[in-house]
């Protein structure tokens, strides 16, 4: 646990901008053809941004300085985590809510902003199962 917990995460960022923003863009032509809407992509992509690349920023925020500042605990750093989900989640929905009524998608079909810590809790639990798969560090195994 601790010689994981000492290492910090780096990426170049080119490598983040390109898994993120095609990750984005997926979700947002999808999202956008389940809405009965497809020429409403670009507000959809730079919604699901907010959760794909600025997800991998709330992510990094927990390995290089949140987990750091916990004890090492497995339970704590569970609850760090899990915690830095939960406020990181919430605080992308604000901003992606805020982003998509600006580029003109209506209220009433955006998801509620609370609903943004527990939303992004699903989906890193998701995004660690394929880290766990290929035997690396995830949430799952540290």
């Amino acid at each position: 646990m601790s010689e994981v917990r000492d290492q910090s995460f780096h990426e170049p960022l080119r490598v983040t901008l390109l898994r993120t923003g095609l990750l984005g863009l997926v979700v947002g032509i999808v999202v956008a053809r389940v809405r009965g809407h497809p020429t409403a992509w670009p507000q959809w992509t730079a919604f699901a941004l907010w959760f794909t690349f600025g997800g991998h920023w709330v992510e990094v925020f927990f390995l290089n300085w949140f987990r750091h500042r916990i004890p090492p605990a497995r339970s704590a750093q569970i609850a760090g985590r899990l915690l830095t989900w939960l406020v990181g989640g919430t605080w992308l929905m604000l901003g992606a809510w805020i982003t998509a009524m600006v580029l003109g998608t209506p209220h009433r079909e955006l998801p509620p902003w609370w609903l943004g810590g527990p939303i992004f809790i699903l989906l890193e639990l998701l995004v660690h199962v394929p880290m766990l798969l290929r035997g690396g560090p995830s949430f799952y195994k540290s």
